[in-house]
């Protein structure tokens, strides 16, 4: 990453903000992988964090078809296109949200709710006979300010991800999610540790310093 003027931006407190917001407006102006985020032409700063990962973890190869999960603004869908070469039609990746994601080369969006009971065959008709090699899940629930509910929703989240992923995951493919430090996150490490040959912990660079946020790496799904 290019190194970006030591300039702080510093945000007033503004009617109707309240401190906390205050502080994240503040925080994200001044954060460099935002900026830098800007100049690549990336959807999001956590861009920065799948390439990191992909870059010492191998996820992706030339042809894959992956399917990301809660994928709005499309951050890593963007990253995935790029290094699977679905861009130029050698692989696919389905993004799906609840929220609407423009347009990207190499994409498939979908506008869709994976708890849905008609989810599973509505990406299964991009697929054609076809299962995916990958599962991204960077998915947050809405905060309400209580660490442990918060961070409960996350993994119900992420069990909810792991659920739908069993259906659609070939054998030997990988999955990649979001969890956060708080104690139960070892029920997910448990359940992977069955599901997948190897799990492991990953803190990128990128992400911030002062998050308790992790991604957990399952690899060789045994279906």
């Amino acid at each position: 990453m290019t190194n970006t003027p030591n300039l702080k931006v510093r945000v007033k407190t503004a009617r109707g903000r309240t401190l906390s917001s205050t502080r994240w407006l503040q925080r994200h102006l001044n954060d460099p992988f935002v900026h830098e985020a800007k100049k690549k032409g990336y959807r999001s700063r956590a861009a920065f964090k799948i390439v990191e990962i992909d870059d010492k973890h191998k996820l992706f190869k030339i042809g894959q078809k992956v399917l990301d999960l809660g994928a709005a603004p499309g951050g890593w869908s963007q990253i995935a296109a790029e290094r699977t070469k679905a861009i130029e039609g050698k692989g696919k990746v389905i993004a799906v949200d609840l929220l609407e994601i423009d347009p990207l080369p190499g994409v498939e969006t979908l506008m869709l709710d994976f708890y849905d009971d008609d989810a599973e065959s509505i990406i299964k008709s991009y697929l054609g006979d076809s299962l995916i090699d990958l599962v991204l899940c960077d998915m947050a629930a809405s905060a309400t300010g209580h660490k442990y509910t918060d961070h409960l929703k996350i993994i119900g989240l992420l069990e909810a991800a792991l659920d739908f992923t069993e259906k659609v995951l070939k054998p030997d493919g990988a999955f990649l999610g979001k969890v956060f430090r708080g104690g139960t996150e070892n029920t997910i490490l448990t359940r992977m540790k069955k599901e997948f040959k190897s799990v492991k912990h990953i803190k990128p660079k990128s992400s911030r310093s002062d998050s308790t946020e992790l991604y957990v790496l399952g690899n060789g799904f045994k279906g």
